[in-house]
């Protein structure tokens, strides 16, 4: 069973008339399912207009490619082989 990351959910058939969606969303995303199963996720802008991205610090950057190092490791050698 899938987990929605919002209350509001539109089916395939119901994207066809976009207007409607946009004005029956207000502010709040709305996710898009096609046969009961989540396809995508329709966001507006004013969802996510006050989220203020900060930028990560030396230390977060250098843990971020260290898990990514680790998780990549086993591709990485292999093609060194090649």
């Amino acid at each position: 069973m899938q987990t929605l990351l919002t209350r509001k959910t539109i089916s395939m058939t119901e994207l066809r008339e976009p207007a409607k969606v946009f004005s029956q969303a207000g502010d709040s995303p709305v996710a898009i399912l096609n046969r009961n199963q989540v396809i995508g996720y329709f966001v507006p802008v004013a969802a996510v207009e006050n989220i203020q991205a900060r930028p990560a610090g030396l230390d977060a950057t250098k843990r971020a490619f260290a898990a990514q190092k680790e998780r990549l490791a086993p591709a990485l050698a292999y093609l060194r082989d090649k």
